[in-house]
């Protein structure tokens, strides 16, 4: 049964239930009142509201581009509906950049989102393709680990050399979410996998399937994709049933944000998690 507010619990394989929440990633886009999704005029002090009568969940895009701070944190839950979770994206100073005070940076951010507190649903770790699985990576994202515990964390690998049922089991160990990704069928790419290893939680991130415009280096033409309701629909009955088996609790995001698509792109996948296709 669907809940109005973007949220949907179905019954799953060994006769539990798992809620599953749909969203997009970030949701202050200004082309998105361009493109119809928010009405004309809206200001981005309120687009947030108008976000959440859609969606159930948000996974905060800016928290990558700069260090989140506990004031502003703390304006933006205030304001937002009681029924909206977060995620919230690591600070790229410490999963593409690596440079500085690792300790530092952790104690900042930890202590710039915490005014989320309950709500926060996952810390999204999302590493980058040149983010190899060696001796040195793996220390260094163990570390990382380490420096997050005991928040609820999921990470995204962007590059294959990690697939190993080595790092599944670490996960697994430690209770943090491996992230289920969508996105183009290129070489080297980290591919679609329905391996749970939090039975907490599952976390899909659509990035859509724009094979030219992946590697171009324009994030416009890289997340430029509209996923019809049929490419959403074969996408669940191949993996989601697994997911849902296996976790209380889901976040599925899209990533697709050029012209608005992420947003209806959700609000499609809704209609076909309850059932309402049109």
């Amino acid at each position: 049964m669907g809940a109005p507010e973007g949220r949907v619990t179905v019954a799953n394989s060994v006769g539990g239930r798992c809620t599953i929440h749909v969203g997009t990633c970030g949701y202050s886009y200004r082309e998105w009142v361009d493109c119809g999704f928010y009405p004309a005029g809206t200001a981005s002090g309120d687009m947030l509201g108008l976000y959440a009568a859609s969606f159930s969940a948000v996974e905060l895009n800016y928290t990558w581009y700069q260090m989140p701070r506990a004031e502003a944190v703390s304006r933006m839950v205030n304001s937002a509906p009681a029924h909206l979770r977060f995620a919230a994206k690591l600070t790229r100073t410490m999963t593409h950049e690596r440079g500085g005070d690792l300790d530092r940076q952790m104690q900042l951010y930890r202590k710039g989102i915490e005014p989320l507190a309950e709500r926060l649903i996952a810390v999204l770790v999302q590493l980058p393709p040149d983010f190899h699985r060696t001796t040195e990576n793996r220390h260094y994202l163990a570390t990382l680990l380490d420096g997050l515990a005991p928040l609820p964390v999921a990470v995204e690998f962007r590059h294959d050399s990690w697939v190993a049922d080595s790092v599944f089991a670490e996960l697994e160990r430690r209770r943090l979410t491996l992230v289920t990704v969508d996105e183009p069928d290129l070489p080297g790419l980290f591919p679609t996998l329905d391996v749970v290893t939090n039975p907490d939680l599952f976390y899909v991130r659509f990035h859509g399937r724009n094979v030219r415009g992946w590697r171009s280096g324009n994030m416009q033409k890289k997340f430029d994709h509209n996923y019809i309701e049929d490419e959403l629909q074969q996408w669940c009955d191949t993996w989601l049933r697994k997911l849902t088996s296996q976790a209380g609790q889901g976040m599925m995001f899209f990533n697709n944000h050029v012209a608005a698509q992420a947003p209806r792109n959700g609000q499609a996948l809704l209609r076909i998690l309850q059932g309402t296709r049109r």
